[in-house]
């Protein structure tokens, strides 16, 4: 695939996951291997990595994953429909039924120092994308989602994740039902990058 092509087409996938196909663990392990390879500061690697296939583990943080998602709607349902959220509300409702969780985990626990905690975090989110586009490489799709971090700790017991270990989001990854995606609608780089100082145009 086109570099420029799967940098600008892969996106939040949650209506157009197929969670009826399974996925092979040699796909995982071929797309994590490649997310190793991400930058890391001071190359220590302190990513750590649960894929979930097991139903019963599934089940237990699918409930978790609903309970505060469907919170996080309900507060939201006076403001205008949106798209994101009827997606949003379409993967609470089958979470159970994606075929492979992934859990991306970070040795330690952040500061509350800014300085600190970009590192700490930059550590592994560069990791989570290129997981993601590897998966987008191969057919497959996966969104980013955080509502299971409000009961982290509950996870953390489900998962035996042990202490001093932080957990940083749930990927639900599947094969797509649809071949291709477009570029999404974003804010024309003229209003979010500047030279120099803030609020100078860019060109």
């Amino acid at each position: 695939m086109d570099i420029d092509h799967l940098l600008s087409t892969t996106r939040a996938v949650r209506r157009k996951l197929d969670l009826d196909r399974p996925v092979e663990p040699e796909v995982i392990e071929e797309c994590l291997n490649l997310a190793l390879q991400a930058p890391t500061p001071g190359n220590v690697q302190a990513w750590r990595w649960l894929v979930v296939r097991d139903q019963d583990v599934k089940n237990r943080l699918g409930a978790i994953f609903r309970e505060v998602g469907e919170a996080y709607l309900a507060e939201r349902a006076s403001a205008a429909p949106s798209r994101a959220l009827a997606s949003g509300r379409h993967l609470i409702d089958v979470i159970e039924r994606v075929p492979v969780f992934v859990i991306p985990v970070v040795a330690g626990r952040p500061t509350g120092n800014n300085a600190v905690d970009a590192a700490f975090y930059g550590g592994i989110f560069p990791a989570v994308w290129s997981f993601q586009l590897a998966l987008r490489s191969r057919g497959l799709g996966s969104t980013l989602t955080t509502y299971h971090l409000a009961r982290e700790a509950e996870a953390a017991e489900i998962l035996g994740i042990p202490d001093g270990h932080t957990q940083v989001g749930l990927l639900p990854v599947a094969y797509t039902t649809v071949p291709d995606f477009k570029p999404a609608p974003r804010t024309p780089l003229s209003e979010v990058a500047f030279l120099d100082h803030w609020g100078t145009p860019l060109s």
